[in-house]
């Protein structure tokens, strides 16, 4: 079983790679960073904090997304425990950030699928994916 979470935090990680990647530059694809930049648009207007003041710059907000999804996902992979607990927790909350996102602009729950998928899967690693601490021989 241990082997079976290793190679879904590996292929969440990786997968975290990737869409941050896809964020950040339209070498993998064009299309697909032209139309999140375009989303971010509307992603910036419903941003959570702008009630506080604090109303993110869409192209900026689409690049601070990318490169917390692109490390946090590297980190998920391949970091230490420490590291991949940290990382599952920062995308845990930017994936609820995308669902609120995609709700507070009424999008079809269709949409929210992906977000709540992936929010599962760090939630189900979070709670059963890492290795028991190791017990000390003289208890």
């Amino acid at each position: 079983m241990a082997a079976a979470f290793t190679a879904l935090r590996v292929l969440l990680g990786l997968f975290f790679l990737l869409t941050g990647a896809v964020k950040l530059t339209e070498l993998l694809s064009a299309e697909l960073h032209r139309h999140m930049k375009s989303q971010f648009v509307q992603f910036a207007e419903v941003f959570p904090l702008k009630e506080f003041g604090f109303a993110p710059e869409p192209g900026r907000y689409l690049e601070v997304v990318g490169w917390v999804e692109a490390v946090a996902g590297l980190l998920l992979a391949f970091g230490p425990q420490l590291l991949q607990e940290i990382s599952n927790f920062v995308l845990s909350v930017v994936m609820i950030g995308a669902i609120y996102t995609l709700l507070v602009l009424r999008e079809p729950l269709a949409m929210c699928a992906p977000a709540t998928l992936c929010l599962g899967l760090l939630l189900l690693l979070n709670i059963r994916g890492y290795a028991a601490p190791t017990k000390p021989k003289f208890e």
